[in-house]
């Protein structure tokens, strides 16, 4: 077994449980691509097992913290039992849901969606990849499919020296599918769609939207950053009298609209841009239009915290002109899914946003990822979605 050892003080993360390695905390040592390394501390103390990426700023990604385990197949096995096996304790309504979170599930790397009778993967590290056949029979034995769809595209692969890599790794079947979630259904493409087809970790939010849609009987809804139409749907079902939606996409756009058909609602309650959606708000703002509940669910504005302060301006600005088209007695559900974006930073962006607007409103509730999308203790990383409900007095 090939052995890193870290720099004097760099092993207190690990002693944290903490799973990330960088290049600058080792030392010596290496290995090929994918393989198991054993981390010790600067005085040779056992500190993990870890999958070495010679590529990677993230230079290891630790599998294991029990000096005893043993990192082969049956570990990777017994892993994934347990990860699928734990989504059977949440509250899912729905056929989609995640199966393996990555790091949050001991499989740094590794993301696996279920959508009904098929399973979509991305393998976006080292370890991940090289375990990757391994990986595929355990998921298939677990949840006794027979489908597998890879969607290793991400950004992410190249920084970790691999290329984009899709399509069926076992089985193969129809790539467009349809989702049940909550009341509503949502057509989604696993070869074409973001990430793995769909934005599973919203599901929840989905549902809320659709509560205080029912609750407060919203008149006018603006969906803004809107793909696939998730929360529009979830609006008119709801009972939203009309919805505007924003996108550049004009293929999500046409999803959209058609989702609106599967769910047998009247496409005349819905307008649909294919536009920016700062100069939207813009326009809003300067045609004097107003809005009973917006959302702001845009893209990722900051991948890591080294992009947080254009991210911030970009959050504040999109979240400012929001503020300013909102009824009073409205309210804002306004989400980042930017990992270099604290949840407290977050909020004080939103704060600073209604300051310049000129208005002020109860924080009623923060929304997260889904459940089945887990931050745990040891790596708060993991919390990358964060959501704010703001009414306007």
């Amino acid at each position: 077994m090939k052995t890193i050892r870290l720099r004097e003080g760099k092993e207190r993360s690990l002693l944290r449980r903490h799973p990330w390695i960088f290049e600058s905390a080792i030392a010596r040592g290496g290995a090929d691509a994918g393989e198991t390394v054993r981390v010790e501390s600067s005085d040779g103390k056992f500190l993990a097992w870890a999958a070495f990426s010679p590529a990677s700023r993230i230079r290891a990604r630790v599998w294991s913290f029990d000096e005893a385990q043993r990192i082969d197949a049956a570990f990777f096995v017994a892993t994934c039992q347990y990860a699928i096996r734990a989504r059977a304790r949440f509250d899912i309504n729905s056929d989609g849901q995640r199966l393996i979170h990555a790091e949050s599930d001991g499989l740094p790397g590794l993301i696996v969606d279920r959508y009904g009778d098929t399973l979509v993967a991305q393998f976006l590290s080292a370890g991940a990849e090289r375990w990757k056949s391994v990986l595929c029979d355990a998921l298939l034995a677990e949840t006794g499919l027979d489908r597998l769809y890879e969607r290793s595209d991400a950004s992410s692969r190249a920084l970790e020296g691999l290329p984009e890599v899709t399509g069926w790794l076992r089985g193969e079947g129809p790539t467009e599918l349809v989702l049940r979630e909550h009341d509503w259904r949502l057509a989604i493409n696993i070869a074409t769609g973001h990430k793995t087809g769909f934005y599973l970790d919203q599901r929840d939010s989905r549902r809320k939207f659709a509560d205080y849609t029912r609750r407060l009987r919203f008149g006018r809804v603006l969906n803004c950053f809107c793909y696939t139409g998730g929360f529009t749907v979830a609006a008119l079902q709801a009972g939203a009298v009309h919805v505007t939606s924003i996108d550049s996409s004009a293929p999500a756009l046409q999803q959209a609209a058609a989702n609106l058909a599967l769910n047998g609602l009247d496409g005349a309650r819905a307008t649909w841009l294919d536009a920016d959606v700062n100069a939207s708000l813009r326009r809003f703002g300067d045609e004097g239009q107003r809005f009973d509940a917006i959302i702001l669910d845009p893209p990722k504005f900051a991948p890591t915290v080294a992009h947080a302060e254009r991210a911030a301006r970009a959050y504040k600005d999109i979240n400012r002109l929001a503020f300013k088209i909102l009824e009073p007695g409205g309210v804002l559900f306004t989400y980042s899914c930017s990992g270099g974006i604290s949840a407290d930073l977050f909020h004080k962006i939103v704060a600073s946003a209604g300051t310049d607007a000129g208005v002020d409103g109860f924080i009623s509730e923060r929304l997260g990822g889904a459940p089945d999308h887990p931050m745990t203790i040891c790596f708060p990383e993991g919390e990358y979605l964060k959501g704010l409900v703001v009414m306007r007095k």
